[in-house]
């Protein structure tokens, strides 16, 4: 976590779930309903931002028709270019909340993560980071490749920028919004996004922690994540925050 305490705690008055959603008819209905039952059970003020990114399914049927029903739920079209990172801009450029969660559309985060994330930020904190790879956190039924893969880059970007964080790659995370309007610009219109905000949150100098959170595999639809289309670009985004932490001077940093 980050070196500085909290500081005294600063309630929420709104938390914004901002979910991209693409081809995702097969569950987009019951993640929102799901997330919207959990945080109505705990007393939580919310709304679900959901983007989609150009379905060419029944993905925006199923929103309008959930609408009618949940004042909550803000169905939002990406009219612009696509991609995982674009729709996650979309939505966040949307969302009136003082409290923002980025969260998947095929239901493989936990809600009950959620209502954690609201409870960490209320204690003062910046931003937190859910990781699967910490006690108490669990990655089910994490396709074999795709986890050494994820290891090995979360070990790369934890030596790179000496912070003791395990899991930068899950878009799963949690961010006041004066943190989301400190790090932009946003370079990223793809899944590079889920590395350049937290180290773009890092390098700024927010405050952060961490805390365990579950993942399960989707069981239904098809992963939008292309491993051999973002190496590149993972690098790029990872690169120019690492020239922004050793060669701005602190230009950027939060005041």
């Amino acid at each position: 976590m980050s070196d500085a305490a909290p500081p005294e705690p600063r309630p929420l008055s709104l938390l914004s779930i901002v979910i991209p959603a693409r081809d995702e008819v097969a569950c987009i209905g019951s993640t929102v309903e799901h997330l919207h039952l959990e945080l109505r059970l705990h007393e939580i003020p919310h709304e679900l931002v959901v983007v989609d990114d150009g379905s060419s399914d029944g993905t925006w049927e199923v929103l309008t028709k959930l609408q009618a029903r949940l004042p909550e739920l803000v169905p939002i079209k990406n009219e612009g270019l696509h991609g995982f990172g674009r729709a996650v801009i979309c939505g966040l450029d949307h969302m009136k909340g003082d409290g923002a969660v980025i969260m998947m559309a095929d239901e493989s985060d936990d809600c009950r993560d959620v209502v954690r994330y609201w409870q960490i930020l209320g204690e003062g904190w910046d931003a937190v980071f859910g990781s699967r790879f910490v006690r108490g956190g669990g990655a089910i039924d994490y396709p074999r490749p795709k986890l050494v893969l994820n290891r090995l880059a979360n070990l790369f970007l934890r030596l790179m920028f000496h912070v003791p964080l395990n899991d930068f790659t899950n878009a799963f995370k949690a961010y006041r919004a004066t943190v989301i309007e400190g790090c932009r610009p946003f370079l990223s219109p793809h899944f590079n996004l889920t590395v350049e905000l937290p180290l773009k949150t890092i390098v700024r100098g927010y405050s952060w922690t961490v805390t365990p959170v579950t993942w399960r595999n989707r069981r239904a639809g098809e992963s939008k994540l292309k491993i051999k289309e973002m190496g590149s670009r993972y690098l790029f985004v990872t690169l120019y925050c690492w020239l922004e932490k050793y060669f701005t001077r602190g230009d950027y940093r939060a005041r």
